[in-house]
């Protein structure tokens, strides 16, 4: 009986962990300096800012693909250590076009390790470069073409 039981709450389950596997809608990122990150992001990443509901100062809201978002929130008492392994990643049609924009603005980036200023590729062959906000997150550009 415990097995049968078992079973039909296991197969009621399953619906409803498939519904909750959708894709992604945003990503939030809790800083300190929100004048200062969302002129990064605006500016820096080309992110277009999009409205956000608060209108409190504490929120700047970018898009970042067709129905995913960067929300960025004051509030945060201290900039923190990040490790490059928690990383956001985005695409641009060009990694070497990217670059130049970083140069001029002299926006520091390099390869994973951070031991030289060029893109590395992956064996799956897709060219990136990391670089930070300026409260450390790490940020991939790649060239990828999903």
């Amino acid at each position: 009986m415990k097995k049968l039981l078992y079973g039909c709450l296991l197969a009621a389950l399953l619906p409803i962990s498939g519904a909750l596997a959708q894709s992604a809608n945003h990503v939030t990122i809790y800083v300190v300096d929100l004048e200062k990150c969302a002129d990064f992001y605006k500016n820096v990443m080309q992110l277009e800012v999009i409205p956000e509901p608060f209108h409190d100062n504490r929120h700047v809201w970018f898009r970042t693909g067709p129905h995913t978002q960067l929300h960025v929130v004051k509030g945060a008492r201290e900039v923190t250590s990040h490790d490059i392994n928690i990383h956001m990643a985005f695409t641009v049609p060009s990694v070497e076009d990217f670059m130049r924009h970083l140069k001029a603005l002299h926006v520091r980036f390099g390869n994973w390790a951070q031991t030289r200023e060029e893109p590395e590729i992956r064996p799956d062959g897709v060219k990136q470069i990391y670089l930070q906000d300026p409260e450390g997150y790490w940020i991939e550009v790649n060239d990828d073409r999903f």
